[in-house]
């Protein structure tokens, strides 16, 4: 299947770095989700974490600068929320429904994404066994996300859509990209 191309934007009222973007693909290929993001632009203002020595399952990474994809199928309420750190740290969480039963995921033990960082680009790019979790043949759908922190303390929270009027990455009707 070819790539599907996204863009992410900043919550309307919060405050985000000028002149950058977000954006990046996902693609499904039997059991396999690629998924790559790219932050493009002024980074200067991007608080970024260094890379970590030894990267590891973490709580509460979404409250630094972080990197969210949301998973789901059409016929259950049951849903995965991945957290990806430029750290290199990491999380898988299921949720039973909308923000209920959340639990660590014990299907995955690591999550195998990369964090390439330049001048003007970070790009975080992964290659998800979903068939852990979502078995074959199962459309899936997902929403992407970040959270971007500022080195002076700001955060913005980015999606395809924001479709209320706080953030809200777990509302289904945000899991926007379907991917048979």
């Amino acid at each position: 299947m070819h790539p599907r191309r996204f863009l992410l934007n900043p919550f309307p009222g919060e405050g985000y770095p000028a002149g950058v973007t977000i954006g990046g693909s996902i693609a499904r290929r039997a059991d396999t989700l690629s998924v790559l993001y790219e932050v493009r632009g002024d980074l200067s203002k991007v608080s970024i974490p260094a890379a970590a020595e030894t990267p590891r399952r973490q709580d509460r990474l979404w409250e630094g600068t972080c990197f969210e994809l949301f998973l789901g199928t059409a016929d259950s309420a049951r849903y995965w929320e991945f957290n990806l750190s430029p750290a290199g740290h990491w999380n898988v969480y299921r949720f039973t429904r909308y923000r209920e039963g959340m639990r660590e995921e014990q299907a995955f033990t690591a999550l195998p994404f990369a964090v390439r960082i330049g001048p003007d680009s970070l790009e975080l790019p992964m290659a998800l066994d979903a068939g852990k979790i979502i078995p074959a043949g199962e459309t899936i759908e997902a929403g992407v996300a970040a959270v971007i922190m500022t080195i002076d303390g700001g955060k913005s929270r980015w999606a395809p859509v924001h479709p209320a009027s706080r953030p809200d990455f777990h509302r289904r009707d945000g899991f926007a990209l379907i991917l048979p």
